[in-house]
């Protein structure tokens, strides 16, 4: 179930699609009929019907067997061309190039997309020996510092269906190729919260990656060094350990902006899943609070003290 709840506008059915492809986008897996009714606490037809209309535009797909409902191709494709043409791009590029100039090699900040890792930026050092890939390259899961800290935040099993049984591509003598190899390099990676690659994608390159996480502490992106040997080691990377936190910090930042957490002033207060009334049992509305009651009280004191004071002046 998502952790938060999206408001439900109560005047606009496209708004209330979009809160369902919210609350879809939202949760840590696939979610039914039953869940989405409960979450949104709209009508049961009316869910239906918005789910039928989403799959339809391959912005929801549902699970044959399960019939449950997760994101579609069309809205996975939406969601990184927004993150690539976000108006947080230019900030996004301004933490790489100071970072950049800061520990003096090649920098990005990558997104997981299906089985590949894409570079939705890139800096690049000036020194003329480098690694070039270009903003929008995608590279493997299993053999990068950015991917395989995305797999190490999957259980074994997302793992297994994610890569396949293997054993999977070799790019280099380093490639690790065997599932049990690679799942032991992720706990590690898990526990350190560091992806490495010392020249496992490309050969004579060393790379290094932290993550990016979101406000509910799930790594969303992450920031990378990349450098080739043996001007760069995995040791003296280690070093840019600081620079790289702090870039992330950063990025993260960029990731929600403020202002587009703000609710819309007509909409009802967010809901938790826990404290949600059953089914087609209608909310109260919020002019029923007793804040709303409480704070008007005084107003009314206020008024008559004033009536009081004019009637004694004359």
């Amino acid at each position: 179930m998502p952790k938060q709840v999206p408001q439900m506008p109560e005047d606009s059915s496209t708004l209330k699609a979009f809160g369902i492809l919210e609350l879809v986008a939202r949760a840590d897996g696939p979610l039914s009929l039953d869940d989405l009714t409960q979450l949104c606490g709209l009508p049961k037809p009316s869910v239906y019907r918005i789910l039928g209309t989403l799959q339809r535009g391959g912005l929801v797909q549902r699970e044959p067997a399960a019939k449950r409902y997760c994101i579609g191709v069309r809205l996975s494709k939406l969601a990184l061309e927004v993150m690539m043409r976000s108006p947080q791009r230019a900030r996004r590029h301004a933490i790489l190039q100071q970072l950049v100039a800061e520990i003096g090699e090649t920098c990005n900040l990558t997104m997981l997309d299906g089985n590949e890792v894409l570079y939705l930026d890139r800096v690049e050092t000036t020194s003329p020996v480098r690694v070039h890939l270009a903003a929008g390259s995608r590279v493997p899961l299993h053999c990068t510092a950015s991917g395989k800290l995305f797999l190490s935040q999957l259980t074994d099993t997302q793992v297994a269906t994610l890569l396949g049984p293997g054993p999977y591509r070799r790019f280099t003598e380093n490639t690790i190729v065997d599932p049990d190899a690679l799942q032991k390099a992720l706990r590690r990676i898990r526990s350190e919260g560091i992806g490495t690659d010392v020249g496992e994608f490309l050969e004579g390159s060393v790379a290094l990656s932290v993550p990016v996480t979101d406000a509910q502490g799930r790594v969303c992106a992450t920031v990378a060094v990349h450098g080739p040997a043996p001007r760069v080691t995995l040791r003296s990377a280690m070093a840019f350990l600081p620079a790289l936190r702090r870039a992330a910090t950063a990025m993260a930042g960029t990731m929600v902006p403020a202002a587009a957490t703000e609710p819309s002033a007509k909409a009802p207060a967010i809901r938790k899943p826990a404290k949600l009334a059953k089914p087609g049992k209608p909310a109260k509305p919020p002019a029923a609070k007793p804040a709303s009651a409480s704070t008007a009280k005084p107003a009314s004191a206020s008024t008559a003290r004033r009536s009081g004071s004019a009637a004694a002046r004359t």
